[in-house]
């Protein structure tokens, strides 16, 4: 259990008054703990510390295992609706032959077409890295073969020892 997972609630609450909520009802106002743990007893629900840091503390008397649950849905139902982004990496170098490229091109236009993202990256070796921007125009080379069906998301980067070209598919 993770910090922010521990819940302060019933008798946990070693504070001497809080200001307390009933869930969906009226506000109780600055009680002492005692009063407020009676009238969750009688209502049959919880005393949830909800901001222990507040002058006075603030509690509220709710259905934790109902509020745990429907937390718990809100994150699940989030999880479902995210989009996952599938990334395929091709890597290319500064003396690729033309057919090599070529077929590398075809591959991408595959990966584009079933809606994935496609990052080309240029490894630039020894004494390559004195002229970097050969890896730049290789990159422009497979740009100008796709962007018919790609769009370019970031122009070539040139990071560390690579030089980068992140291109997505295109909307139709």
């Amino acid at each position: 259990m993770t910090k922010k997972d521990q819940v302060i609630m019933n008798d946990d609450i070693r504070v001497p008054e809080v200001r307390c909520n009933i869930d969906g009802a009226e506000s109780l106002g600055i009680v002492s703990i005692d009063v407020a743990m009676d009238k969750a007893n009688e209502l049959g629900l919880d005393l949830v510390l909800i901001a222990p840091t507040a002058k006075p503390p603030v509690a509220k008397i709710m259905d934790y295992g109902k509020y745990r649950y429907q937390e718990e849905r809100k994150l699940k139902e989030q999880k479902k609706n995210q989009i996952k982004i599938d990334v395929k990496e091709i890597k290319l170098s500064v003396k690729i032959a033309e057919n090599d490229i070529n077929y590398k091109v075809k591959h991408a236009k595959e990966f584009l077409e079933e809606g994935k993202h496609v990052k080309f990256r240029v490894f630039l070796k020894g004494r390559e890295m004195s002229n970097p921007e050969a890896g730049k125009d290789v990159l422009m080379r497979v740009w100008h073969m796709i962007e018919d069906v790609a769009v370019m998301d970031k122009p070539p980067k040139f990071e560390g020892r690579y030089f980068n070209l992140y291109v997505t598919p295109q909307k139709n």
